[in-house]
């Protein structure tokens, strides 16, 4: 008798293992945490889908292609939970870093539209050597470019100028 493989064979155990290989490769870059949840979730769709299939109609599909698709259908799912829980850790990451970047942005700016320096404490005062440090304490000062465009100053031209 002459078998035919499951529709989803090989693509779904294919794109189970690099959703595992990127899922672990890939925990250091929170950014590519999404692409290995879409692979995993298209192949376990695809997975499911040909074992539908199979149920319906076993006798027109080959056992082992059953197994490489059940196979395939197990690492999705590992792969799945995998890719989740680093794209749960890494947005609850950048949220939290997120939200103490715009607290600070968030003062400065307020220290700015009334007209007084930003003033923020440093933990470490040792860290960077370009920023004024008030002797006294551990306040630094973060001043304002020293370049200062104004609109209504006319600029002189460059070949007005001799450059020779």
């Amino acid at each position: 008798m002459n078998y035919n493989k499951l529709p989803a064979d090989p693509s779904a155990l294919i794109l189970g293992i690099a959703a595992l290989v990127i899922s672990f490769a890939g925990c250091c870059c929170g950014i590519f945490a999404i692409i290995p949840l879409a692979m995993s979730i298209i192949g376990l769709v695809l997975a499911n889908k040909s074992l539908r299939e199979y149920t319906l109609n076993p006798v027109a599909y080959d056992p082992q292609s059953r197994s490489n698709v059940n196979t395939a259908k197990i690492i999705n799912i590992i792969a799945l939970i995998v890719s989740g829980i680093v794209t749960l850790l890494y947005t609850a990451y950048f949220a939290i870093y997120g939200i103490a970047i715009s607290e600070i942005f968030m003062e400065a700016y307020e220290a700015e539209k009334n007209g007084e320096a930003y003033k923020y404490e440093w933990e470490e005062d040792d860290w960077d050597n370009d920023t004024l440090q008030d002797e006294a304490s551990d306040v630094y000062i973060i001043e304002s470019d020293s370049i200062n465009l104004n609109p209504s100053e006319e600029i002189e031209p460059l070949d007005s100028l001799n450059l020779n």
